[in-house]
């Protein structure tokens, strides 16, 4: 195994996988396994979908299902995700290659599907420490960021049945309303001035360039690279994944990529991203590199981070909404419900329209 380092733990208590019916239906679903005992880990990272290691010898995949306990509605749809993977593995390779998918509750207690094992390097948190860092690879590692979002944008989705799970034709309208929509079904605590962001959002939408293929999650703990940074060798978690307005997929970009001059308050709300390391682009000069790179007009970017901030909350909601009603009893998301509060303040500041660069 060539990862830097160990990116798995022991499966969660609660979370375990039946090793005996599982390797049955490997055995009998996927051609590229070998005979063998199956051995499972499970992926630590993440708030959303479990994600195991499964390994027959030398041959390792990657499943994926839903969370325990009830989700929100059209999350977590694992037929979707598998759909997406296979049409867009052959156009766009850094996506994993799909295995198969299965909607019968008797192997794992959900729908879930099974994937390549991508190799390299993971960034989360911290910066591996036996690897030598300085501000060149920081440069470097953005540059492949941004390179990366501007080619999956150029896919051409016409090609593939994206279109049967997609509807590009009024995205931003559909997303704007059904965002605000999940915030009022997962609402738990009173945050003052959400009834203003939400109108505002409302009424500001702006007019949507060409649709694209959107990634819709992408964050720099979502790719993978080769053991000399000179490529990103894998790109996860397409849950999200659709035919829609490109400039969305950048603010969520952005309002992931966290600079060393933000505020505790954000830091907290997200994670410890070694992306406020020197050398790494700040959020101005990601969006330049991508507006010149890409060609598209980002004079209303400030409405998409608004958003994006905005949408980042109500996943944290939805997220805390389960640990509120005792539907999961994960310590980690105890706090969440400040992460949304200061996750809806950056909504706020950016809503005022004028950028801090």
């Amino acid at each position: 195994m060539n990862v830097s380092f160990r990116d798995t733990i022991a499966v969660r208590k609660g979370e375990e996988l039946n090793e005996e019916i599982l390797q049955k239906f490997i055995r009998e679903n996927i051609v590229e396994a070998p005979i063998g005992d199956l051995e499972i880990e499970q992926f630590g990272a993440g708030h959303s979908n479990l994600t195991y290691l499964l390994r027959i010898g030398e041959w390792e995949a990657v499943l994926r299902r839903p969370p325990h306990g009830p989700v929100a509605k059209k999350a977590h749809d694992m037929e979707r995700e598998y759909t997406i993977l296979s049409n867009l593995h052959p156009l766009f390779p850094t996506a994993p290659k799909p295995y198969i998918f299965s909607n019968d509750h008797s192997f794992v207690g959900s729908p879930f599907f099974i994937m390549e094992r991508r190799k390299g390097i993971l960034l989360d948190k911290e910066f591996p420490l036996h690897l030598h860092y300085d501000k060149e690879l920081g440069r470097k590692i953005s540059e492949h960021m941004v390179d990366k979002l501007v080619e999956l944008h150029q896919v051409d989705y016409t090609k593939t049945e994206l279109l049967n799970i997609s509807r590009p034709n009024g995205f931003m309208e559909r997303q704007v309303a059904g965002w605000i929509k999940r915030y009022e079904h997962a609402k738990t605590d009173k945050i003052s001035g959400v009834e203003e962001l939400t109108t505002w959002l409302l009424k500001n939408i702006p007019v949507s360039p060409k649709p694209t293929v959107i990634h819709y999650d992408y964050k720099l703990n979502n790719a993978m690279f080769s053991e000399d940074f000179d490529r990103i060798t894998g790109l996860f978690d397409w849950e999200m994944t659709t035919i829609g307005d490109p400039l969305a997929d950048v603010g969520v970009a952005l309002s992931y990529w966290v600079e060393d001059g933000d505020s505790e308050e954000l830091k907290n709300a997200l994670f410890r991203s070694i992306t406020v390391k020197e050398g790494f682009f700040t959020r101005e000069e990601f969006l330049e590199d991508y507006a010149n790179k890409s060609g598209r007009d980002i004079s209303n970017i400030h409405f998409y981070l608004t958003f994006s901030y905005f949408k980042m909350a109500v996943i944290a909601q939805q997220i805390y909404f389960r640990y509120f009603n005792a539907q999961t009893s994960d310590e980690r998301f105890s706090n969440m419900n400040q992460a949304v509060e200061n996750l809806m303040q950056y909504a706020f500041y950016y809503s005022r329209g004028v950028l801090p660069w």
